[in-house]
């Protein structure tokens, strides 16, 4: 297979995602604004998001994926079969309990996470309110998880990239055609997550039904405890709920903070990080699901010289697009922010404070998207718990940094702990694989970081210089104007860094590379 040209399909695919998102977020910026609805809505949609991340994303696709790659390349296809049958029994039943306590202890949950609502009893309660209707949503969107790792596993990376559209195809239905129908409108983002999760989960229990893989959940879940394949993945799952979990500990503590800073505070963070998402799931997670079954492989067949060139190959290209789309996101903070949410109920200072974040997002930005290529070089190998410990002294850091920060940077300073965190983190898993041996970079790194930083320069120059000749919030009658500008900028920034890259002896062909 070709890496690049899967990579190219799947950031392509998310891409796609990540445009249906936007809109999604500008029209939820037209009608709501940066308000103590959205706060609680943004709030209880990040709870059940949580637990995603925490268990399905997270530390159940750490373990769950190499142990299948291996079933896979060496034990034969019925015994992947049954591995794949005992861990979606336990897992759906699991979930199905987590379900159940998550709706009835829907107030705890928002009084532990934001004690700053408590004061406001309409806003307490309407986060609540919309938990309850949304939580189900873990249930859904573990399953699509799970049934992801197993299309990826087996190199069927289209779908997987192109579920999350479905979501954001759901709340842009539900705003545009029954907002009118609640009271207040809000809830209707609390159902659209719903149908979006029943939506994902068909789309890919089909995909899986299409190539044979379609798990049969059953009611005995004795035998399912006792599959090897299940423990060995429970037993792995151990250090990777810790390892995740502090990452998510570390976005509790911050919901903590932010319900403590002004009104608009939370609303703030969530639009800056929406624009961050777009460069780290394009690159680092596009790049994170398709060297982890293949570092696997590898792993699996003892081939280190195929697993050092997977690694070197995922962090050339995340430094070669990681820190352009830093530059420009802190560049150009202002301006992105303005032309894409300054309408309707979202005012000039809300686009002032959103672009005081971005910009103390966009410096984590490569720290973000290498720790997606770094990790999966120690899943593959079973090793989880390295990743563990970092994960813990980044988490004691980043809450020191929050202590430092807040008092003078108000929210922007969690953007920035966050950043910070992130660069630790990405340097400190490539020290833990240096130090084993995993990793050996390949020749000539020197020399591609010179002429990189140089392109960076020049490309970073001619941003400011051309987003400072318009005065952007001044435009806010002028929406199409503002997009020809902004588009102008972005469209010719990127030709100025890839002729760059062309001049200084960057091509395409020394980034192909196949699998």
């Amino acid at each position: 297979m070709n890496l690049l040209k899967a990579l190219a399909t799947v950031s392509g695919l998310t891409l796609l995602s990540r445009i249906s998102g936007l809109v999604r977020d500008l029209l939820v910026a037209r009608y709501f604004g940066a308000s103590g609805a959205t706060d609680a809505f943004f709030l209880a949609f990040s709870l059940p998001n949580l637990l995603r991340r925490l268990f399905a994303e997270g530390a159940f696709s750490q373990a769950f994926v190499p142990i299948l790659g291996e079933y896979k390349n060496s034990r034969g296809e019925e015994q992947t079969r049954i591995l794949v049958d005992y861990v979606a029994t336990l897992l759906f039943w699991i979930l199905m309990l987590v379900t159940a306590i998550g709706v009835i202890a829907a107030p705890l949950i928002i009084y532990i996470v934001a004690p700053g609502f408590a004061d406001e009893p309409e806003r307490f309660s309407l986060a609540v309110q919309m938990l309850r209707i949304m939580w189900p949503y873990i249930l859904l969107i573990s399953l699509v998880a799970f049934a992801g790792g197993i299309l990826n596993t087996y190199s069927r990376f289209s779908i997987p990239a192109f579920t999350p559209v479905l979501l954001n195809l759901s709340f842009i239905v539900a705003m545009l055609g029954f907002a009118h129908f609640f009271h207040p409108p809000i809830y209707v983002l609390a159902w659209a997550v719903l149908a979006g999760g029943v939506a994902q989960l068909l789309l890919q229990w089909s995909a899986l039904k299409r190539i044979g893989k379609l798990p049969r959940i059953r009611w005995n879940l004795r035998r399912a405890w006792a599959d090897e394949g299940v423990k060995r993945i429970l037993r792995q799952m151990g250090p990777a709920v810790l390892g995740v979990s502090v990452a998510q500990i570390s976005l509790v503590i911050n919901r903590i903070f932010q319900s403590f800073l002004e009104t608009g505070s939370i609303s703030w963070l969530f639009y800056a990080d929406r624009l961050m998402e777009f460069p780290t799931a394009l690159l680092g997670v596009a790049l994170g699901t398709i060297l982890l079954p293949f570092l696997t492989k590898a792993h699996a067949q003892q081939d280190q010289s195929s697993y050092n060139e997977l690694l070197d190959w995922g962090l050339r290209l995340t430094f070669l697009l990681a820190l352009p789309a830093s530059v420009a996101l802190a560049v150009l903070s202002l301006p992105l922010i303005a032309t894409l949410f300054q309408h309707g109920q979202f005012s000039a200072r809300d686009t002032i404070m959103s672009a005081q974040a971005l910009t103390a997002y966009a410096l984590g930005l490569l720290g973000l998207i290498s720790v997606k290529v770094l990790a999966p070089a120690f899943y593959a190998k079973q090793d989880i718990k390295t990743p563990v410990k970092i994960a813990v002294l980044v988490l004691m850091l980043t809450q020191l940094m929050n202590l430092a920060f807040i008092g003078w940077l108000k929210h922007a300073g969690l953007a920035l702990s966050i950043s910070l965190a992130a660069c630790i983190n990405a340097a400190l898993l490539y020290a833990g694989l240096r130090k084993r041996g995993i990793y050996l970079p390949a020749p000539g790194w020197a020399w591609f970081l010179f002429k990189l930083l140089v392109a960076l320069a020049v490309f970073g120059a001619a941003l400011y210089w051309a987003q400072s000749l318009v005065p952007w919030l001044q435009l806010v009658a002028q929406p199409l104007q503002r997009a020809f500008f902004l588009g102008l900028i972005v469209i010719g920034g990127a030709l100025l860094y890839f002729t760059l890259l062309f001049m200084l002896g960057f091509r395409l062909k020394d980034f192909r590379r196949r699998a």
